[in-house]
C-alpha cells in the first residue's frame, strides 16, 4: 500500500485532522516504490526494490509547533501520532518566524506521471542493463551504470481546508564506460518521466564513443579558454551544478541580508537589474511537457509559471511565506524545475563554428568559494577534448575550474537547443574566458 489514491489519502487525513485539538493542525502523507540496478566492471552488483509510506502530523499552539511521524495507519497508531505531535508542540520554543497555514488553494493540472514508469518491472531493469552492458563488452570497454526508477505520491491537508494531492514518475539513467587501460573515460546521463522515452543503449553508445576518443589525453597550460558546455557539465541530478547554483539563489532573503549575488553594497537587491546576456531566459512551469512536476510546493503554495530572468534581466526572486509576509510582497515559492531558453544549433553546430575551444562533458567535485560572487571550483572528468577550426583535434587533460555562472552567463558565444537533464531544460553553452586553474590527473 505506497502508492496511496487521493481518495484513500484524502480519508486518512481527515480521520487524522478529526483527532486534532490543537489551534492549527496539518498531516503530510507520501510514499511510493523505487526500484533500481547497479553494475560495475561489465557486471551487475546490485538490484532492489522498495516501497515506502509515511504519513506526519505537525501541531501548532500560538506559534509553539511539533511534529511527528508514523509509517502505521491504523486509527488508533494515528491518534497516538496526533498526541505525540501535540506533546511536542507544547514543549517546543516559540518560533518568532511561524506564519499561520494556508486554506484552500487552487491548483494548476500537472502531468508529471506515466503509467509506463509506474509499470517497471526487475525484468525491464535487467533488459535496461543488458542493453547498456552488451555494447560496452563487445568493445572491450568497461561499463559501470545506475538506473533508478520511482513512482510515488505526496498529500497535504490542515485544519484550515488545504487539500493538495500529486502522483509523480521518474527514471534516472547514468553510465560511465573506460577504456580497457583505464586512460580513456566518457559519461552519459538521462532523466525522464515516461520511461518509453529512455535508450540505456543510446546513452551508452555515446559514453562509449568518449571513452575511445578520450585515451592519450595531452596537457594544455591552464588559462582562459573557450569552452563548449554540454548540458550534462551545466547539470546534474544532484544540486552540485553551476545552473543549478544559480537558480537555488534567487532567493529574497539572502538578497537582502547581504548574503547573495543579488545584493546591492549598502542594501537593497538587484532585482529589476540586467546582470547578464540579454539571450538568458529562465523561467520555471510545472505544466511544461518535456519537464512537468507537481503543482504545489511543499507547504501547499501553489506553483506556477514564473519567469526568473527576462533577457538578461532579473524579474523575479522566491520567497518564504514570513519574509513575502516582512517585505509586503507576494509569497512566491521556488519552482519544481527550471528552462533556460536557447536556440536551434546542434552541439555538433556549435563545434563547427568554434575556431578554437575546449568541449567538457562533464563537471564534478563542485564546490562553493564565494556566495556572493557565487564563484565555484571544481574539476572536468570523462570526456575533455581540445576544438581546433570546426572540429575536435584531440583530448586533453581535465582542468580544475573557477567560475561564476554570473559571469559565465555574460560570456556566453552560443546558446544551443536545450535538452532534458536533472528534471530540467538546459541548452549547450558556448563561453568565452572561462577560468581554468590547473591541471587534473583525474580520467
Amino acid at each position: 500500500m505506497a502508492i496511496l489514491s487521493k481518495e484513500e489519502a484524502k480519508r486518512i487525513a481527515d480521520k487524522v485532522l478529526s483527532f486534532a485539538k490543537a489551534d492549527e493542525t496539518s498531516v503530510t502523507i507520501s510514499g511510493g516504490r523505487t526500484g533500481n540496478i547497479r553494475y560495475a566492471r561489465n557486471s551487475v552488483s546490485t538490484s532492489g526494490e522498495s516501497n515506502n509510506l509515511s504519513l506526519a502530523v505537525t501541531s501548532v499552539f500560538g506559534k509553539r509547533s511539533g511534529t511527528a511521524t508514523i509509517n502505521e495507519l491504523d486509527d488508533d497508531s494515528l491518534a497516538r501520532t496526533v498526541r505525540r505531535a501535540e506533546e511536542i508542540a507544547r514543549l517546543a520554543p516559540e518560533n518568532p518566524e511561524y506564519v499561520p497555514m494556508l486554506g484552500p488553494q487552487k491548483y494548476l493540472n500537472t502531468k508529471p506521471y506515466a503509467e509506463t514508469t509506474a509499470k517497471i518491472d526487475p525484468a525491464y531493469r535487467a533488459q535496461a542493463a543488458f542493453d547498456s552492458l552488451d555494447p560496452c563488452r563487445k568493445k572491450n570497454l568497461t561499463a559501470a551504470g545506475y538506473l533508478e526508477d520511482s513512482t510515488g505520491f505526496f498529500a497535504l491537508a490542515n485544519s484550515k481546508g488545504l487539500w493538495a494531492y500529486n502522483q509523480q514518475t521518474s527514471a534516472e539513467f547514468s553510465i560511465t564506460v573506460r577504456t580497457a587501460d583505464g586512460l580513456g573515460s566518457g559519461y552519459a546521463t538521462r532523466d525522464v518521466t515516461d520511461v518509453s522515452k529512455l535508450s540505456t543503449r543510446e546513452a551508452t553508445e555515446i559514453a562509449m564513443q568518449k571513452a575511445m576518443a578520450s585515451v592519450s589525453a595531452r596537457a594544455l597550460e591552464p588559462g582562459k579558454y573557450t569552452v563548449i558546455m554540454e548540458p550534462a557539465a551545466l547539470v546534474s541530478n544532484t544540486d552540485a551544478s553551476l545552473m543549478a547554483a544559480l537558480v537555488r539563489s534567487m532567493d529574497a532573503r539572502s538578497a537582502d541580508e547581504g548574503r547573495s549575488f543579488l545584493s546591492k553594497k549598502g542594501g537593497g537587491t538587484r532585482l529589476g537589474e540586467k546582470l547578464f546576456d540579454e539571450r538568458v531566459t529562465i523561467y520555471s512551469d510545472p505544466m511544461n511537457s518535456e519537464v512537468p512536476t507537481s503543482a504545489f510546493s511543499g507547504d501547499g503554495r501553489p506553483l506556477e509559471r514564473v519567469t526568473w530572468i527576462e533577457k538578461g534581466v532579473v524579474k523575479n526572486m522566491s520567497y518564504s511565506r514570513y519574509w513575502a509576509e516582512k517585505k509586503g510582497v507576494a509569497a512566491i515559492p521556488p519552482g519544481g524545475n527550471f528552462i533556460m531558453e536557447g536556440g536551434t544549433q546542434s552541439l555538433a553546430d556549435m563545434i563547427k563554428s568554434t575556431e578554437k575551444g575546449i568541449l567538457v562533458t562533464r563537471l564534478w567535485y563542485i564546490r562553493p568559494v564565494d556566495p556572493q560572487t557565487l564563484l565555484y571550483t571544481g574539476l572536468t572528468r570523462d570526456g575533455t577534448f581540445y576544438i581546433e577550426n570546426g572540429q575536435i583535434k584531440f583530448p586533453v587533460k581535465n582542468f580544475r575550474f573557477n567560475e561564476s555562472p554570473v559571469i559565465m552567463l555574460n560570456n556566453l558565444e552560443a546558446i544551443g537547443r536545450p535538452v532534458r537533464i536533472g528534471g530540467n531544460l538546459v541548452p549547450p553553452l558556448k563561453i568565452r574566458d572561462f577560468t581554468f586553474s590547473s591541471l587534473s590527473d583525474a580520467v
